[in-house]
């Protein structure tokens, strides 16, 4: 079975079955080993959790870049970069807040330390090009929340990243250069988020649609930041569970060999 078709069964039944079933998909996933590493970014250690499959072939390689809140507050960045990994592809979480010693952004100097972070993220890309077993010709950036507003930004500059997932996040006004090119994208939000309003997500479809790029927008009624709010009747979108995002921000694209 090939890597998308596995990616697309394991995804649609996650996201659509009760718990129960997500923790036997789960457990029938292959095994995903972590290892910790580092890199040096703007003179700073910076922190990155490796997630991946055994196996010495090549494997599309994907930058987890996580939210405000850190990741000393929240594991299901863990949970989610586990996930993603099981379905094949190679994931390092990156820890880019220590470039600025934080461990959650500070909005009172978000707008300052932005700049810095996204020489991070594209530090990141390079540490993420020269991992062993990594194809660095087929390298994708999830990004949540402010994760993703810096996957936007560096992907809209850099063009090592063939794939872009976007949960939740705003459109970084004034870092999207004029004459960026975005990589096929996947947008994700919920209609209502009262952190980052869903008209970032309209925003960010209309520049897709205005650079003529393949893209995807799906947004969930009555959710809010990080898909709070889902009713008691209904089966959340499980951000986290769903090992089919890269997938599906595969579909998108229309020039051949880029992630499987």
């Amino acid at each position: 079975m090939s890597i998308t078709r596995r990616n697309l069964l394991i995804g649609a039944a996650l996201a659509a079955s009760s718990t129960a079933h997500a923790q036997q998909d789960k457990q029938n996933a292959m095994p995903v080993t972590t290892q910790r590493n580092s890199f040096k970014s703007g003179g700073k250690a910076i922190a990155v959790e490796t997630f991946r499959t055994a196996g010495s072939s090549p494997r599309p390689t994907v930058l987890m870049l996580h939210g405000a809140d850190g990741l000393n507050y929240n594991t299901q960045y863990r949970e989610g970069a586990r996930d993603v990994a099981a379905a094949g592809y190679q994931v390092h979480l990156v820890h880019y807040l220590d470039r600025t010693g934080e461990k959650r952004a500070s909005f009172s100097t978000l707008f300052q330390n932005f700049m810095p972070w996204m020489g991070t993220v594209q530090d990141a890309l390079a540490f993420a090009s020269d991992h062993p077993g990594a194809d660095p010709h087929r390298i994708g950036i999830i990004g949540i929340s402010l994760g993703a507003a810096l996957g936007l930004a560096v992907a809209s500059t850099d063009p090592r990243v063939r794939a872009l997932v976007n949960y939740f996040g705003p459109l970084p006004q004034g870092a999207i250069a004029t004459t960026s090119k975005l990589p096929p994208t996947l947008v994700l939000h919920g209609s209502a988020d009262p952190i980052v309003p869903v008209a970032n997500a309209y925003a960010i479809e209309a520049l897709l649609r205005q650079q003529s790029v393949p893209h995807e927008i799906k947004v969930y009624p009555g959710q809010g930041h990080g898909f709070r709010g889902w009713r008691k009747t209904m089966r959340p979108p499980g951000p986290w569970s769903s090992c089919c995002v890269i997938s599906r921000a595969r579909r998108l694209r229309r020039t051949p060999a880029p992630f499987p």
